[in-house]
């Protein structure tokens, strides 16, 4: 029996999956911060836990392991590598490859082993495989590097708004009183002086105003989410120019929190726009399983094996990690 594991290492957790080739999870197991740029030592320990914590579960050892995928965040160029490699093989990993964590959000969202995913969360990303295995990744560096929008940025964008409205720089805003009360003030002006004085940070809840007062109408929450959606269709049409798939049928998969909960089409509208231009064959759709199932997915597929539709309609109803069931191993 061949083995396979998958780990999802993300900014605020692990996830590692393990199971046999025939997609029967055997083990799983979860950490914290799996982010080598927030501290590699950190990040070594949570990946290491969660591994080992999968293969606890089932009953094997680190060497039963045919294959392992390991999409994590911050993989996102050669200086990284150069760091997660000797990481990655410290922990007793022998067979595996690394890829960066959109990558397992792609192969999660869709039944084809390429394609594009576009990440909206905290901070946003676009990558792309192609039919031939070709990796493109078009941003994830942030605004100075290229990038518009995610949570770490709309929520200035939501801020500066309200600000720019009392002013008299904008018109009234809807973003207004809610932003009031999110911060626990009365009144802008003591916001704006209060902010001002002691150096404050919006926090990362604010972006989520732009939703209630889209559905309200709200000329300026439609205008930024509209301008996300440009940007990250923009991101989506450069990867599939950089890998030639003009032409190709795939889907393009919409993950992260501000994509997938609370949007009713002000971002995914220009996307779609974007990618028919780009691609006419090309189908969006929205990320509903767990991405460390991608990372799995990809680990047989790395061994040279192929996802049988048995495997897929087994695992992609897996939405939610504490509730994935375990099959005990067949000695």
């Amino acid at each position: 029996m061949a083995y396979y594991m998958g780990i999802d290492g993300g900014g605020s957790k692990t996830y590692a999956l393990l199971c046999d080739e025939h997609g029967n999870v055997l083990g799983k197991g979860r950490s914290g911060n799996g982010n080598h740029q927030t501290g590699a030592r950190r990040a070594a320990a949570s990946i290491s836990a969660a591994a080992f914590a999968a293969l606890a579960e089932a009953g094997l050892q680190l060497s039963d392991i045919t294959h392992a995928y390991l999409g994590l965040a911050g993989a996102d160029r050669k200086t990284d590598y150069d760091i997660l490699h000797p990481m990655i093989r410290s922990i007793g990993f022998v067979n595996y490859t690394i890829s960066g964590d959109p990558i397992i959000g792609l192969r999660a969202g869709t039944s084809r082993p390429f394609g594009v995913a576009l990440i909206c969360g905290t901070g946003t990303n676009a990558a792309g495989r192609s039919r031939e295995g070709r990796h493109y990744q078009c941003g994830g560096f942030d605004y100075m590097y290229g990038d518009f929008g995610g949570g770490g940025a709309l929520n200035i964008e939501v801020f500066r708004t309200v600000l720019r409205a009392w002013d008299g720089r904008e018109a009234p805003t809807l973003l207004t009183e809610p932003l009031l009360k999110l911060l626990g003030y009365a009144q802008v002006e003591d916001m704006f002086n209060d902010f001002l004085d002691h150096g404050k940070s919006v926090p990362l809840d604010a972006a989520r105003l732009l939703f209630p007062a889209a559905a309200e109408g709200d000329a300026a929450a439609l205008a930024i989410l509209h301008r996300q959606g440009v940007e990250l269709g923009k991101a989506a049409a450069a990867v599939i120019h950089r890998l030639g798939m003009e032409n190709d049928v795939f889907d393009v998969v919409l993950a992260g929190s501000l994509l997938t909960r609370g949007d009713r089409g002000w971002i995914r509208g220009p996307i779609e726009q974007a990618v028919h231009h780009a691609a006419p064959n090309a189908s969006v759709v929205t990320l509903t399983t767990e991405p460390v199932v991608g990372a799995v997915w990809s680990a047989l597929e790395e061994d040279g094996l192929i996802v049988t539709n048995g495997i897929h309609e087994k695992m992609r109803v897996f939405q939610d990690f504490e509730a994935i069931p375990i099959t005990t191993r067949q000695e």
